[in-house]
């Protein structure tokens, strides 16, 4: 695909993501990085504007997407998963995903530095693009948006975080008191259909602490993502 122009590449992208827009100058702000106005002054807005406005639609929606996805989840739980969903390199990722680099009016030095690849400047860009969809189609359609990426995204990255969350902690243990964490199930609670596990995690005979899941499993893990907050750097005293 080619470059986009300084005036970006808008009608490009939201052809590529089937989004009809009402007004396509959000699209085309959406698009404008800083650094071509400070290079041309070019009479034109940045995005930092929209970018703004999409930081608070994109925490508002992941929160409920979160909140309604793991009813089991404290409120520190929810809280870690929507800080993994909307970090920075979380956000690049998502805007590779939908080729927002190549459609980007950046200034030349920027372009010169690799700007369309940048963590930092592709997670803005993404920012800004949510801001103009919530602007123009509404926040049905920018919540809907977001869903395009959050369930794979939360499903992939905590298993691989977790998983690892439960290695640390036994590796930890093992090296402390040369014996492994114990889990146990202390609850259940919801509908069969949505049955929701509570598992201890203990350790030298305490419980250190808890966590939540669809299973057993993902339970432990969760809880193993908690201890090692308790472990790590300390013993755990009896």
């Amino acid at each position: 695909m080619k470059k986009a122009d300084a005036a970006g590449d808008a009608p490009r992208l939201l052809a590529a993501l089937r989004l009809k827009a009402r007004d396509q100058a959000l699209y085309d702000q959406a698009l404008v990085h800083r650094s071509l106005l400070n290079e041309t002054g070019q009479n034109l807005a940045s995005n930092e504007r929209l970018e703004f406005l999409g930081d608070s639609v994109l925490g508002l929606v992941v929160a409920r997407f979160l909140f309604e996805a793991f009813p089991g989840l404290s409120e520190g739980q929810l809280a870690r998963r929507k800080s993994q969903l909307v970090s920075t390199a979380t956000l690049a990722g998502w805007a590779r995903a939908m080729d927002l680099g190549p459609h980007l009016a950046l200034g030349k030095g920027e372009e010169l530095t690799g700007g369309r690849d940048k963590d930092t400047l592709l997670a803005d860009g993404f920012e800004a693009w949510l801001g103009a969809i919530y602007l123009d189609l509404g926040p049905d359609a920018a919540a809907e948006f977001v869903a395009r990426f959050t369930k794979d995204q939360a499903a992939a990255s905590a298993a691989g975080r977790l998983a690892d969350s439960k290695s640390r902690l036994q590796e930890h243990t093992q090296k402390l008191y040369k014996r492994p964490p114990h889990y146990r199930v202390s609850g259940t609670s919801g509908p069969d259909h949505e049955k929701v596990f509570e598992v201890e995690v203990v350790i030298e005979g305490k419980v250190v602490a808890k966590g939540h899941g669809k299973n057993k499993k993902e339970a432990e893990q969760w809880g193993a993502d908690e201890a090692l907050k308790a472990v790590e750097g300390k013993k755990v005293k009896g």
